[in-house]
């Protein structure tokens, strides 16, 4: 049978300016993102336009090179590949929808396999970074009717009590031992017990202070998806967190979901404006907010501005040593910012510009600060310093780190310790020859392909 020409996505592709291969290569590079590096070409577009439509992720993947290209979300319709209209949404999850009702529907999903597999594979998207401000989200924002403090039903201090212990407990198992094997009962202990709890009858300062929690516990969520490889997931709580903590009327948890979507897209690579923008905004949004947190947004910020301004990523990072000498803050999963961590920023912030010996006494001294509790954050300080002593020429001290790597990860359920295992293989092919680096390669072999 013969087919319907795509006038859509021509229409598009000339909007963007793009010829067949020209798309083919940038579809190629947003695929290449989400480790699928083969399958698209120039005859994949010619396909396209003639009227057939791609299997999945194909579709999904077009659909976010055009957006970036366009600066502009694009729907299945507008491309040609669905018959139905629909609004302009990000995942399906437009800002008008209660963000309450958002949360439901994800965690929900997590209980359903096809849901769930859907949701933890999908794309990572620039577009979702364009964050309403928190005035703007809290006017959507409806939630649901609440009633006064008396009353069967009700909650208080007791649940938001409990949100903030499991909150800790949940940080600390996820840093222990990595977020793959606690991610699931985080997804469990918001569908539940935290929903239901929004819901319930509540005065109005206790359920502001429960989608406080709430927004604390979603950004955590969102953060240890990122840690598991799951970068659409992660995307999608942490928008639901920003739209919490504007109903709550809560800016320091604001920024905080911000500045965890912003460095989550640093770390997958992305430099553009918009991810720059999140860490500027998240700094604004804490002025008023305690030392521990404005130290928190001030070195991502740094790091943020080390792609194309040193004088200011500089100025960010020294802003953020100075608040953190101030800091006082009780530990606590959102509230507190460990020194290691903050060595650790300063070390991404000195390799972007270009000063790897200070990075390397950077590393080192984060490695020194960090906690017995903090595995996961202590290897990957490890690989990164084994990677930056390597780049310096130290293979000997490089080795050393990398070793200290190899007895922790088995520990750790972490997409982000996967990717540093795979690129240490990388750094050390070319020195299979060497006895100390044969045998660790021998050793991350193993590890790889053990059941995890």
């Amino acid at each position: 049978m013969s087919k319907t020409p795509n006038t859509r996505l021509s229409l598009l592709m000339q909007e963007a300016d793009l010829n067949q291969a020209q798309l083919a290569a940038t579809v190629a590079v947003v695929a290449a993102e989400h480790g699928v590096r083969t399958g698209c070409d120039r005859s994949s577009v010619s396909r396209w336009l003639s009227g057939t439509t791609p299997r999945p992720p194909w579709p999904a993947l077009l659909l976010e090179a055009l957006a970036r290209r366009l600066g502009r979300p694009i729907t299945a319709y507008e491309a040609g590949l669905s018959s139905v209209r629909c609004p302009v949404t990000v995942h399906g999850l437009s800002w008008e929808a209660d963000p309450l009702r958002k949360l439901a529907a994800l965690t929900s999903a997590q209980a359903d396999p096809d849901r769930r597999r859907a949701l933890t594979t999908g794309v990572f998207t620039l577009t979702a970074l364009a964050v309403p401000d928190a005035t703007a989200l809290a006017r959507l924002g409806v939630g649901p009717p609440r009633a006064s403090a008396s009353g069967p039903g009700r909650v208080g201090h007791g649940e938001i009590e409990h949100m903030q212990t499991m909150a800790r407990l949940f940080a600390q198992a996820a840093e222990e031992h990595g977020a793959g094997h606690i991610r699931p009962s985080l997804a469990e202990y918001l569908n539940h017990s935290v929903t239901r709890w929004l819901h319930a009858p509540a005065s109005d300062t206790i359920h502001r202070q429960l989608l406080t929690s709430a927004a604390q516990l979603t950004t955590l969520f969102g953060l240890m998806s990122a840690d598991d490889g799951a970068d659409a997931l992660a995307q999608h709580y942490c928008r639901v967190a920003c739209h919490l903590a504007a109903d709550a009327d809560d800016m320091v948890a604001f920024a905080i979901a911000l500045r965890a979507m912003s460095a989550h897209a640093h770390e997958l690579g992305h430099h553009v404006r918009a991810v720059h923008h999140l860490a500027e905004r998240a700094t604004d949004a804490t002025r008023h907010a305690p030392p521990s947190v404005r130290a928190y947004v001030h070195a991502h910020l740094a790091v943020m501005q080390a792609h194309d301004d040193r004088y200011s990523a500089i100025a960010s990072l020294a802003e953020a040593e100075r608040l953190h000498d101030r800091a006082n803050a009780a530990p606590g999963p959102l509230s507190a910012y460990p020194r290691g961590a903050l060595y650790y920023q300063r070390a991404q912030t000195l390799t972007t510009l270009g000063d790897k010996r200070e990075s390397i006494r950077a590393l080192t001294a984060s490695l020194h600060h960090r906690a017995p509790g903090e595995r996961l954050a202590d290897a990957l300080t490890r690989a990164r310093l084994a990677e930056t002593l390597l780049a310096q020429g130290h293979l000997d001290a490089a080795l050393l780190h990398w070793r200290g790597f190899l007895d922790v990860y088995p520990l750790l359920h972490s997409a982000r310790a996967t990717r540093r295992l795979d690129a240490m293989r990388q750094f050390l092919r070319p020195h299979r020859h060497h006895p100390a680096a044969a045998h660790l390669l021998a050793r991350a072999t193993g590890i790889r392909h053990r059941p995890r």
